[in-house]
């Protein structure tokens, strides 16, 4: 029977490209998605020597490679396993079956003779003396997969569905895991200046004073409005950068004023106004309605971007820990004028995040001094007040949920309106550049307003629809055009707060009707996987002992299917409302289908559940005169260890479906899970992310 080939395997069809025979006894596998802390290339691991029958440690992980294995685009929106797993399964079945049919020829047996165990052959269950390598050479690998060679049945799995160490952690554990900690020989330090807002022009550059401050010997790389400082001292390449914010003077400089940082100023700017779902409800109906807002959040990205460049015999090369390399060689390719050939790009884990923040930038800022400065590679890094006041943002947002009830209160009808800037400018992504481009003399033009459709997930209107049996369903979806810092895309998108909205009036509907929120969602969801995970957590937190409320202790439930196409997840926050709002314990129920490491899965979920404590009560960007004035972690704090509540995180037995991507499932449920938890503690809901201080104390006086 053929299988059907996925994306990545119709856009990678050749074999070679993902699997390769050793001659250290291991197997190559390439992947274009690339390690960020996920544990991907673990799973990936397992996929592979689970179809091969080998050992764990007999696979090598080829990850980001733009010259040798396949281009998936960027690791994004929780497609990792379910893209390139697929991929790699596939390719891996189909090699093991070439494999058995050439070593059936030299045994001079049947292929249904043989099996195979840690890449050895066996004849009828004893040693054949051959094994994959010793027949390597007599495979073409160069053909393209036919997908006509079906995976293992789950029942014969040995590997996927077992918890294993992640490959990744040895070396990040003992300082060398990173790009950050990346050496090479005769190695330049680089910082940037950075140009304050696209169309700024640098007037003057104090060239000497620079160089007194720095303390050190530097090189200055000026290239119009970009500007680098490189050398072999580390802290006398930072002290010019310090310096030169003070020696340059710039015309046109980007200014801000604070409110432009609110979700209301967002929301009044013109705007590319799509109806997306069913058509608009009938005026007469009975209609509830209540709206929900979030700020500019940053990534918080743990060390700032870093990227390593050498420009040597012609051939630009790159290592970066940007989420997709064949999409940033193309991109750097593009801005330098280069062919494809000249540039390659190869992917470097670093202490990042999850979304789309300086890391492609700074690749190219690596590029353009290591084109200034050949033969040398440049090592540049973005201070931390560059990570947080020049890296995208994810967009402030308002979102309106309108509910249509029938004569017993449950909804018939329902509209997500949403306002917000894209969440979708990676580079080469609907007309989006790498921000050291508009420092050239010839910028790039003024994009369009894009954001990812709804068919890939959705951007801004990703999990607006909701996953419940309501009847006529419609995301009205208000794209500003423009708003005066980049926005993209940031872990969730815009499932956080479409969540945090659906979720926050289905629990104030529950109250309109006098029933109980767990009760209410299940009356009004027919869907067996999302069932069992609503019932899983409510069951995990004692749901049934939640007593009234509104004595300043509370218990909230949140809900969602990730993208309503990957994992399902449901979560309980308990929460203590005094003058701030501590969670006390988190208790999340998920559906990933066929979990490959189980393990990994968990550890993601409870990063996700922590993240997504932050987003709600803690995080913000704010604007000023100079531009984003939260450039550092006292004006930008994000939860603290002692913060962390207890979390409890059980995955749902749901291996007769195949594997869904997890990484992002709990963000949306745990935000609206914490709204509702506050919402039952106080008797009045907060509307507004984060739940500060001030908005507590707001709603404790009204």
């Amino acid at each position: 029977m053929m299988t059907a080939l996925t994306f990545s395997l119709k856009d990678n069809p050749r074999l070679d490209r993902w699997l390769r025979f050793q001659d250290d006894h291991t197997v190559r596998i390439g992947t274009g998605k690339v390690e960020l802390g996920q544990g991907v290339l673990t799973a990936l691991a397992q996929i592979a020597a689970e179809e091969l029958d080998l050992r764990i440690d007999q696979v090598r992980m080829m990850s980001g490679n733009s010259v040798e294995g396949p281009g998936e685009g960027y690791t994004a929106s929780s497609w990792s396993i379910e893209h390139s797993g697929a991929a790699i399964r596939l390719v891996a079945a189909e090699v093991r079956a070439l494999a058995l049919a050439r070593a059936a020829l030299r045994l001079n047996a049947a292929p249904d003779e043989l099996t195979v165990a840690d890449g050895a052959f066996l004849k009828n269950g004893s040693p054949s003396g051959i094994d994959y390598w010793s027949i390597a050479g007599e495979l073409d690998l160069s053909a393209e997969a036919t997908g006509a060679v079906p995976p293992k049945p789950r029942s014969a799995h040995r590997l996927v569905g077992r918890s294993v160490p992640r490959l990744d952690l040895p070396a990040k554990l003992t300082g060398s895991g990173f790009i950050q900690d990346m050496m090479l020989p005769g190695m330049l330090h680089a910082r940037t200046l950075r140009q304050p807002g696209r169309g700024a022009m640098l007037l003057q550059l104090d060239e000497e004073m620079i160089r007194r401050r720095a303390g050190g010997d530097i090189r200055i790389v000026r290239l119009d409005n970009f500007v680098a400082f490189a050398g072999t001292d580390e802290t006398a390449v930072r002290a010019a950068a310090v310096a030169a914010t003070e020696c340059a003077v710039w015309d046109n400089a980007l200014s801000l004023a604070p409110e432009q940082a609110t979700p209301d100023w967002v929301a009044s700017q013109p705007s590319d106004d799509r109806l997306m779902g069913d058509p608009p409800p009938e005026p007469a109906m009975d209609r509830v309605c209540a709206r929900f807002t979030r700020p500019f959040l940053s990534h918080g990205s743990i060390a700032p971007s870093c990227a390593v460049a050498l420009y040597r015999d012609g051939v630009l090369t790159v290592w970066s820990h940007a989420q997709g390399m064949h999409p940033l060689r193309e991109n750097i390719a593009r801005t330098v004028g280069f062919s494809l050939d000249a540039v390659a790009c190869h992917h470097v884990q670093g202490a990042g995040c999850y979304g789309h923040n300086g890391a492609d930038d700074a690749a190219l800022d690596a590029a353009l001094v290591a084109l200034a400065l050949p033969d040398q590679p440049i090592r540049l890094m973005w201070r931390r007040e560059e990570e947080f006041g020049y890296e995208p943002l994810s967009s402030a947002m308002t979102v309106t949920v309108h509910a249509g009830l029938d004569g017993t209160g449950r909804p018939i009808d329902w509209t997500t309106e949403i306002w917000s800037a894209t969440h979708g400018q990676r580079p080469g992504v609907g007309g989006a550049s790498l921000l050291a481009a508009h420092a050239m003399k010839t910028p790039p033009p003024d994009r369009k307003p894009f954001d990812i459709p709804l068919e890939r997930g959705g951007g801004a209107a990703r999990n607006g629809i909701p996953l419940y049996d309501i009847g006529p369903k419609r995301i009205e979806l208000h794209l500003i055009h423009d708003v005066p810092v980049r926005t993209s895309s940031l872990r969730g998108l815009g499932a956080t707060l479409n969540v945090f909205a659906i979720e926050g009036l289905l629990d104030d509907l529950a109250g309109r009707a006098g029933e109980d929120p767990v009760a209410y969602r299940l009356a009004i969801l027919s869907d067996p996987r999302a069932r069992r995970v609503l019932e899983k957590a409510a069951a995990m937190a004692n749901w049934s002992s939640r007593d009234a409320g509104g004595a300043g202790s509370g218990l909230g439930i949140g809900l969602a299917r990730y993208k309503n196409s990957s994992a399902y997840a449901a979560v309980v926050a308990a929460v203590e409302v005094d003058e701030a709002v501590r969670v006390t314990d988190i208790w999340c129920a998920v559906d990933a289908g066929l979990a490959i490491n189980p393990d990994g899965i968990l550890n993601q979920i409870e990063g996700n559940i922590v993240q997504a404590i932050s987003w709600t009560l803690i995080e913000e960007v704010r604007f000023g005169p100079q531009g984003i004035a939260t450039l550092d972690w006292e004006s930008y704090p994000v939860i603290r260890f002692s913060e962390i509540p207890e979390i409890r995180v059980e995955l749902v037995e749901a291996n007769e479906y195949p594997p869904i991507g997890v990484g992002e499932c709990a963000g949306g449920p745990t935000a609206a899970a914490i709204g509702n938890a506050v919402a039952h503690a106080l008797g009045t809901r907060i509307h507004d992310m984060p739940m500060t201080r001030d908005r507590i104390m707001k709603a404790l006086m009204a």
